[in-house]
This record gives C-alpha cells, structure tokens and sequence, in this order.
C-alpha cells in the first residue's frame, strides 16, 4: 500500500497546521508545514503587510516542491500544510510527482478574520485575508472539509475519506 501523501489547502487561518499536525502524527508520516520554507524575505513583506505575488512565490514553491518529492523518493507519506491559493500553485507542487490526496479546509471569512486576529505568534497579518480570499481557486478534485469543526473531527473525516 502506497503511504498517504495529502495535501491540506486553503486560506491563511483556514487550521492547516493545527489540522496538519494531527493528520500526520494519525497516519504516522511526516508532517510538512509550507510556512517554514518562505525566506526571510517574504516573510519580512507579510509581516509588513504585504502579500505575496506569483513571482515572490516562485522560490517558496520550489523549495516546498523540493522536499515533497525527496519524500516521495523515499517512499514516504506526508502530510503538507500550504496554502497552494490557486490551480497554478497546486500544479507546481505536484509536478511530476504521483498524485497527491488534496483537502479543501473551508472556513468563512468571519470565523478567519477572528482567527488571524487572535493569533499573536505568526507573521502572517489578519489584514491580508482579502488578498488570500480574492486569489483563492477552488480545488478541481479533492476532498472539501468544514474547517469550523473540531480537528479531532476533521482529521476522523479525512481518514474516513482516505480510506474510501
């Protein structure tokens, strides 16, 4: 059996990482957050409230691409935290790479203003949601999962939805 490879989209605030972290300790395989691969650089620009065009995300990609393919490579599953906001982005995570399992995690704009709000240990600013709500892309295939419920409860649907 091929070990899962999924990945978790959606805006910033959506529960990617918290949501990320215990799908991949529940399947046993690594855990992968997209964030901890931007420069310093862009970084430096969302903190100062700025967001990220295509051309800044070109390195960022690349490296996210990068380490997921060594995964595959190896033979292991992973779970991917990213944002991956438009089609483009998702194909350029997974090219040339067998398929990936991608996870929709939906929230509505208030429930994410409030979150990104609320958080204090993260560069990335409640003043940039509408530059991540306008570019945001439907998936094309993949699962679509109310990312209001609990995580515990997300991560039992998404297991449900892997093994079906």
């Amino acid at each position: 059996m091929t070990a899962p490879r999924v990945v978790l989209v959606g805006v910033a605030g959506s529960g990617k990482t918290t949501v990320g972290r215990l799908l991949a300790t529940a399947l046993d395989v690594a855990g992968l957050d997209a964030d901890d691969f931007h420069s310093s650089a862009n970084r430096a620009r969302m903190t100062a409230g700025q967001g990220l065009d295509d051309d800044a995300r070109v390195d960022w990609l690349a490296a996210v691409h990068q380490q997921v393919r060594s995964l595959v490579q190896q033979q292991l599953g992973f779970v991917l935290a990213c944002s991956a906001l438009r089609a483009c982005y998702r194909q350029q995570l997974a090219a040339d790479l067998p398929p990936f399992c991608w996870v929709h995690l939906q929230v509505d704009p208030a429930t994410l203003h409030q979150r990104l709000q609320r958080r204090t240990d993260h560069f990335f600013p409640a003043t940039l949601l509408p530059s991540q709500l306008a570019t945001w892309e439907a998936l094309a295939t993949g699962l679509v999962v109310d990312g209001t419920e609990p995580p515990a409860q997300i991560v039992a649907t998404i297991r449900h939805w892997l093994r079906h």
